[in-house]
């Protein structure tokens, strides 16, 4: 293995996806009134519902410069002569910074990127660098590939309330949200690594229908293809109908769900749906 691949959990890539594109996933701590834990491995999205539902107070941790350093100089000693880290966006927590700080410890070069982006929308970055790595590419091509995907990514969210990002400071220009009517359900988005806002609307039947229609609209803006998952945090019903009706449309059999993980979980709150697409280039 020349190039090696390493993300963060909340790139949302269960163990089978890790193992078989060969992604070693540096876990984040997720604090749970005065418990910690790592995600990944002791805590669960239902966990984390569940907490924030009964106002117990939830908070995370970004991995230390030394978690990583650890993985880095694992995978050296398994042959890696070079290293891609690929990290959710660098405004919305410190975990780049920490992979930053070991990189420049390691005995093998790291090339950190950041994505500007959370969620899935990582995960498909990291993939779409193991499968350069794959055909042979180097670092750069690996990096590239990684940095482009987020790049051209549209990640787009509802939520219940902007209550749980403010508390977590993750609000960004959607912060011009808060305190408008309580019947507005906010339709936010990802753009320059920060979540603003995307468009307003008055029900939550209303909101998952136009979320349906923007992701069919950036999925037909891609003229080579394109990866598109469906997230959510305690709403599976919403987002399996969400996710049927968009298969239906794209003409797919299915698409694939998943519960969000719990370190993204605690800022957005229960109740969120989101649709990620990513451009194949």
């Amino acid at each position: 293995m020349s190039v090696a691949i390493v993300t963060d959990s909340t790139a949302s890539l269960g163990p089978d996806d890790a193992e078989r594109e060969r992604i070693t996933v540096v876990p984040l701590q997720v604090v749970i009134g005065a418990d910690v834990y790592t995600e990944g491995v002791d805590v669960t999205s239902d966990m984390i519902a569940e907490a924030l539902a009964a106002f117990v107070p939830v908070n995370t941790s970004r991995p230390t410069p030394d978690d990583f350093l650890a993985a880095y100089e694992q995978l050296a000693a398994d042959g890696a002569a070079a290293i891609v880290s690929v990290h959710l966006s660098a405004k919305m927590s410190g975990t780049l910074d920490s992979a930053v700080l070991a990189s420049k410890q390691a005995s093998v070069p790291v090339t950190c990127v950041d994505t500007m982006q959370v969620g899935i929308a990582t995960g498909f970055a990291a993939g779409r660098a193991a499968r350069v790595r794959d055909a042979g590419g180097d670092a750069l091509a690996v990096a590239d590939a990684a940095r482009m995907a987020g790049e051209s990514s549209t990640t787009m969210l509802y939520v219940d309330t902007l209550e749980y990002l403010k508390r977590g400071g993750r609000v960004g220009a959607a912060a011009a949200l808060i305190g408008s009517a309580l019947a507005v359900k906010p339709l936010l988005t990802l753009r320059d690594g920060l979540v603003v806002p995307l468009e307003r609307v008055r029900t939550t039947a209303k909101a998952l229908s136009r979320l349906e229609a923007l992701a069919v609209e950036a999925c037909e803006a891609c003229s080579d293809g394109y990866d598109v998952g469906v997230q959510h945090l305690a709403n599976e019903s919403a987002a399996d109908a969400v996710a049927q009706r968009l298969a239906t449309t794209l003409g797919r059999d299915a698409l694939d769900v998943d519960e969000v993980g719990a370190a993204i979980g605690a800022h957005v709150g229960p109740g969120m749906v989101s649709v990620t697409v990513t451009p194949r280039e």
